[in-house]
């Protein structure tokens, strides 16, 4: 009989063990994306009542980024099988963005300047908040690595380290985050001679705090991300081009 209730005892402690994984892997937003959703769903909701009735549509999705933010529990990360919280407090020699995951962004400009200019111009990375708007500054740690802080949502700021893993002199400059980093992103600018100027192409791939939703979020306040490189993109042609930094009307392609 004490045999029996042993097993009993045993077997219901391995099914209460179980259940509490299978709810510890029902998690599946990290630390950092949950902090920002918190940040964005208090945001929305704000918004949403400041503007009454016509705000109205904002609320739920608010309250959607607040519950990801408590729960860590994501229906939509679950659906796509992405989990940011795997893997949190182990170390991993890059933290860049897996090949297809996060979003992707390709643009490109022509600017009438040669392309060792602009090439030297873009690798002293200490120039790019100069026609990168959403990015406050950058600060050079050593040959390779530099810390970014960037403008995060509801004037919270952002920050990664990255470090250039590829260069090839006046043609190739190509960076990606390191661990620890708030926003994983991998991407590249590539300078190609076009006519008597030089094509600028940007590939970007990154991974956005809030995730999915938070991309949903920035398209809502008009800063879907290709837009955004779209118009740095114009104003680096204005900078290099004319030496002052685009107005707002150009940056909107209005000029």
């Amino acid at each position: 009989m004490t045999s029996t209730f042993n097993g009993i005892g045993r077997t219901e402690r391995w099914e209460n063990l179980h259940r509490s994984e299978s709810r510890e892997t029902d998690v599946n937003v990290g630390r950092n994306e949950r902090i920002l959703s918190g940040v964005a769903g208090a945001a929305l909701i704000a918004y949403g009542l400041r503007r009454g009735r016509l705000g109205a549509l904002f609320l739920p999705l608010g309250g959607s980024l607040l519950s990801r933010a408590v729960s860590g529990r994501c229906a939509v990360n679950r659906a796509l099988g992405r989990d940011t919280a795997r893997g949190e407090g182990r170390v991993s020699p890059v933290a860049s963005v897996g090949r297809g995951e996060g979003i992707r962004v390709e643009q490109s400009v022509t600017i009438n300047r040669p392309r060792e200019e602009l090439f030297q111009f873009w690798r002293n990375l200490e120039n790019l908040p100069r026609f990168m708007d959403h990015l406050e500054s950058v600060t050079v740690i050593d040959e390779g690595r530099s810390r970014w802080v960037a403008k995060g949502p509801a004037g919270s700021r952002v920050e990664w380290t990255a470090e250039i893993h590829n260069e090839i002199e006046d043609e190739l400059i190509a960076w990606r985050s390191l661990p620890g980093s708030e926003v994983d992103n991998a991407g590249s600018v590539h300078f190609t001679p076009a006519g008597q100027g030089t094509e600028v192409r940007v590939l970007l791939r990154y991974d956005p705090p809030a995730g999915a939703l938070g991309a949903a979020v920035a398209k809502l306040f008009g800063e879907e991300p290709s837009q955004q490189v779209a118009e740095d993109l114009r104003r680096l042609k204005q900078v290099m081009e004319a030496g002052e930094v685009a107005s707002t009307s150009f940056a909107d392609g209005r000029l």
